[in-house]
């Protein structure tokens, strides 16, 4: 599965850092946990669960720095998520 557009347009910005936001978009869940400048780094896509828990896929941003800028932004899938 690939992240569409409008998806990396909410992954784009800043959120309250080290921390876990949780959103509706569609029919999906999203839930990503940021880093300590704001960025989104784990996502969790998919139906959220009674329990709380995202059912579907789990992704991971990678992103490469230097001197403070972004040389490389990347999101991998990197499996289901139960």
């Amino acid at each position: 599965m690939k992240l569409g557009a409008p998806i990396l347009k909410i992954l784009q910005k800043r959120y309250s850092p080290l921390s876990l936001i949780e959103k509706t978009f569609g029919n999906y869940d999203l839930a990503f946990k940021t880093d300590e400048e704001g960025l989104p780094i784990l996502l969790f896509l998919g139906k959220r669960q009674a329990d709380g828990k995202i059912k579907g896929d789990r992704f991971a941003r990678r992103l490469v720095k230097q001197n403070d800028q972004i040389i490389k932004d990347h999101w991998d899938h990197k499996g289901r998520a139960t």
